[in-house]
């Protein structure tokens, strides 16, 4: 995963949209971001750098100004916690209905069929 921040020459929204489908819509990328008052486009994903800036001037004035590996976002970690939780509480009730079985005993005599 990676991180690209670009500092983007974008004056109004219609241009802004257009950037950020178009970011969105390449391979690779899970986010982009923009912000309106700084002018600096945020894309983070699996992306191929090149393909990415060459996109993006073909739309707009565009800079780099750092890329880096992407830090995992806050709001995912707390989502991951949450489905630990629910993987565990799942692997505690299987294990509680694997003990019920092994309780429950058969006999095998009530439900034969004997042919004569």
């Amino acid at each position: 995963m990676k991180k690209a921040v670009f500092k983007v020459g974008v004056d109004d929204k219609k241009a802004r949209t257009k950037v950020l489908k178009t970011m969105v819509g390449l391979a690779g990328v899970d986010t982009a971001s923009m912000d309106e008052k700084e002018k600096k486009l945020t894309v983070i994903g699996d992306i191929d750098l090149v393909s990415l800036v060459s996109k993006l001037k073909k739309l707009c004035h565009a800079e780099i100004v750092s890329v880096g590996p992407a830090n995992k976002p806050e709001g995912k970690k707390k989502k991951d916690d949450d489905e630990k939780k629910k993987e565990d509480d799942e692997k505690k009730k299987i294990a509680e209905l694997v003990r019920g079985y092994g309780a429950y005993k058969v006999l095998g005599a009530a439900n034969a069929c004997v042919i004569c």
